[in-house]
């Protein structure tokens, strides 16, 4: 018999190690989840490390940090690291720490679930097991196992609050999915590794995500600018439109002239903005904004914090955008 893949499962809280509270599901250690790590075992080498104990709506930015830190320092002598985490902000932190892990030389994989471990009708048993084969097959990179699917973690989205198939891999195909062949890998969706692993995991909380409504008031951005934020990411309609006449351009080209980095993405969820298409974004393209193109709106925000954080000039982090670092954005 072979030997045992050493897996590394960092817990962080959320729902799959949640148990009833007197006011609703409450998030616990490792120690619920024990019955289905004690199956595991039968097939991995496991050790459990709880690093917090958070429903993921409370995670914040230096949290992602922590974890990548975590990730990084304690990734020798371990052949894959899980780590389970709430799933309302799970896509965030599976992209903030594919960036701020660049060319990681072992599988990591987020996964959680939607009802707690503690339900006998539970998802997170399955979640588990997909997670923990994925973290065994050698295969480098940031992942997020969800449903018997494996997606890379920076085009990963929450796409159902209560359904189990709860996430999607949103313009990119499946790293993985489990079949009655087992762990059925593509390879063509692996992120490639273009050297050494290294962490840095500085960002910025100065990014603001804005979904743009008919009749949104284009005051908004000189707010936004003298608030200090350093990074826009405007959600904006189908391939890029956006509302503005004159006096919202004018607002979008004062925050470009002080030096904030503004991303224009798509609220549909699937396919890419393109501002070349229509008189408006080719307007915007002119003032200097970053076409999003296919990314999510989760790693488009991400990314610019990650960039921002690096302490990127405007003209780099542009630069930034047009380059697929770890699979978020299709080359």
């Amino acid at each position: 018999m072979s030997e045992k893949k050493k897996i590394l499962l960092l817990t962080t809280g959320g729902t799959i190690a949640s148990m009833p509270g007197g006011e609703g599901l409450e998030p616990h250690r490792s120690g619920v989840m024990e019955r289905e790590l004690n199956q595991l075992r039968t097939y991995y080498d496991i050790t459990v490390q709880d690093v917090m104990c958070l429903d993921s709506s409370n995670i914040r930015p230096q949290d992602w940090q922590f974890i990548a830190r975590h990730i990084f320092e304690n990734r020798a002598g371990f052949d894959g690291i899980v780590v389970s985490h709430g799933t309302d902000t799970m896509a965030y932190t599976a992209s903030a720490v594919t960036f701020m892990l660049p060319n990681i030389d072992l599988p990591v994989v987020f996964t959680g679930s939607q009802l707690p471990l503690a339900d006998m009708l539970s998802d997170g048993p399955d979640n588990l097991r997909t997670a923990f084969a994925m973290a065994a097959a050698g295969h480098c990179g940031v992942f997020l196992a969800f449903d018997r699917k494996v997606m890379l973690g920076c085009r990963a989205v929450k796409v159902r609050a209560s359904g189990f198939s709860a996430f999607e891999s949103v313009n990119a195909r499946y790293a993985a999915q489990v079949s009655n062949l087992g762990l059925v890998v593509d390879p063509d969706v692996l992120p490639k590794r273009t050297g050494e692993a290294t962490l840095r995991t500085d960002v910025s909380r100065d990014v603001f995500l804005l979904k743009l409504t008919p009749g949104l008031n284009p005051a908004i951005f000189d707010m936004l600018a003298a608030m200090g934020y350093k990074g826009i990411v405007i959600e904006a309609f189908g391939l890029g439109g956006i509302n503005f006449l004159n006096k919202g351009l004018r607002g979008i080209r004062r925050c470009l002239e002080d030096g904030v980095s503004v991303v224009v993405t798509t609220q549909c969820l699937y396919d890419s903005s393109d501002l070349r298409v229509y008189q408006v974004g080719n307007k915007m393209l002119e003032l200097g904004v970053i076409q999003g193109r296919d990314m999510t709106s989760e790693a488009a925000m991400t990314k610019l914090m990650w960039a921002i954080g690096q302490d990127m000039e405007p003209d780099a982090i542009a630069d930034l955008f047009t380059r697929n670092l770890a699979g978020e954005i299709t080359a």
